[in-house]
């Protein structure tokens, strides 16, 4: 199951309030209970005062009609007051709400049918009348002694579930509480502990990779959350960086050897064939005629291009303005000597001072003069160019080298196809961290290229 980091830090804290969440539920159905057990005491209480109220209604009218029969008169008074007694008797006992062992009865149906029997409007004859009250206030004396036992009953049980509800709540809300604290302790120990073990392990890594042990490091097996992402981002530099590093010693040694055979060949060969051209020198003063003269200078002049050649292969296997007057003077010494001849496209350089205050190191210098130099044989060779430019200048904090023509130009988007040529630049290029690039030139037609080398 994956589990970004972010999920990871915030699982703690919604566990407590996931925790919190059914606390409230649990408080929120217990109120709840509590609230309907104090809705059912209301409703009997009100039933209670009904009971009572047709009661009080019930002894007034049964009095009143008793005097109205034995007097044998009644005025308009009197009858307004009967049917004002007898309509609050009804009411009384429309208000009577069935309620626990009341709904399994029949007891409020039979008051209400006794009620429609006393109606004063209705001529009753005294004894029915007198046996109709005598039964009504027998019922309602029943139903008023049943009430009160189950409100009494209920208000006992209120108390008891108040006390209970307040003992519950304290103790459910302290046990959750606790609960919830130290699952976010467990979980937020858990996961840190975890989280810095492998951030620990990262910081080894890299100070490893730093201190120059580049020992590849184990790549996660499954890309589960941000570190595993960042292990296997310093496992793909790690691999990318031992690919650099052996570029460059590979680099470094290639180029060690042709410094040491330039060296040989300045010490050993030329200063042989320096040796064989001064005698030959002596020779042709003392030749003994005309014919042997001209042998002997024909020889010097072979012996003569022998050697310039031999310093040409000399200065392209280690060139010597590079050590002594830096990037920008070796390449115009080479552009100077190869390249200022006649049916050769016409060129402009441009070297920025601030170059050579650049500290750059001995493989940055001679991987960039060889890549310029390459960069230029490739305008002298396909470009087909009547004119090309050659600039090397310091912009944001960027070293660019550039070469440009107006040639025919090829298509950029295919240079991943190129020859071993354009493979070597990369190749130069990707060894001292610097980026290239072809793109279509600010002339009419042509090629621009450019290196860009970070100088912090």
């Amino acid at each position: 199951m994956r589990i970004t980091i972010k999920q990871q830090v915030l699982l703690a804290p919604a566990t407590v309030l996931l925790l919190l969440i059914l606390l409230l539920g649990f408080m929120h159905y217990t109120y709840w209970d509590l609230s309907s057990k104090r809705e059912q005491a209301k409703q009997i209480g009100n039933t209670f005062v009904a009971v009572a109220e047709a009661d009080m209604a019930a002894r007034r009218l049964h009095v009143l009609i008793r005097t109205l029969q034995h007097t044998g008169m009644a005025t308009p008074e009197d009858m307004a007051l009967v049917t004002d007694l007898y309509d609050r008797l009804a009411s009384a006992v429309d208000r009577i709400e069935p309620f626990g062992p009341l709904k399994e009865t029949n007891d409020v149906d039979e008051l209400q049918r006794l009620v429609e029997k006393l109606n004063p409007s209705i001529s009753v004859e005294p004894e029915l009348t007198a046996e109709l009250f005598a039964h009504f206030r027998g019922r309602l004396s029943n139903l008023s002694n049943t009430t009160q036992l189950h409100r009494n009953k209920l208000r006992h049980l209120h108390s008891q579930d108040i006390n209970t509800l307040m003992e519950h709540t304290v103790l459910v809300s302290i046990s959750v509480l606790v609960l919830a604290i130290l699952l976010c302790l467990l979980i937020a120990t858990y996961f840190s502990r975890r989280i810095m073990v492998r951030i620990q392990k990262l910081s080894d890594n890299a100070g490893r990779i730093a201190a120059g042990d580049l020992e590849l490091p184990p790549a996660p097996k499954r890309i589960n959350d941000e570190l595993d992402a960042l292990a296997l981002s310093i496992n793909r530099m790690t691999n990318r960086l031992i690919q650099v590093v052996g570029t460059e010693k590979l680099l470094e040694g290639a180029e060690e050897e042709r410094r040491r055979i330039a060296m040989d060949l300045h010490d050993q060969s030329l200063a042989d064939l320096s040796s064989v051209l001064r005698g030959l020198q002596n020779l042709s003063a003392k030749a003994p005629d005309q014919q042997t003269e001209h042998s002997v200078i024909t020889l010097e002049q072979d012996l003569d291009r022998a050697i310039t050649n031999l310093r040409d292969i000399m200065n392209n296997l280690h060139p010597q303005a590079l050590d002594i007057l830096g990037l920008g003077a070796a390449i115009e010494a080479h552009l100077d000597q190869h390249c200022f001849r006649e049916g050769l496209p016409e060129y402009n350089l441009y070297i920025d001072p601030r170059s050579s205050d650049l500290d750059l190191s001995r493989v940055q210098k001679l991987s960039i003069y060889r890549i310029a130099l390459e960069a230029i044989q490739n305008v002298l060779k396909h470009a087909a160019a009547s004119r090309y430019e050659v600039n090397l200048e310091v912009r944001d904090k960027l070293l660019v080298m550039s070469v440009e023509d107006n040639g025919k130009g090829f298509d950029c988007n295919r240079v991943s196809d190129g020859g071993r040529g354009l493979n070597n630049i990369r190749e130069r290029a990707r060894a001292i961290g610097a980026d290239v690039s072809w793109q279509p030139s600010r002339f009419s037609s042509g090629t621009r290229f450019e290196l860009a080398l970070p100088t912090t």
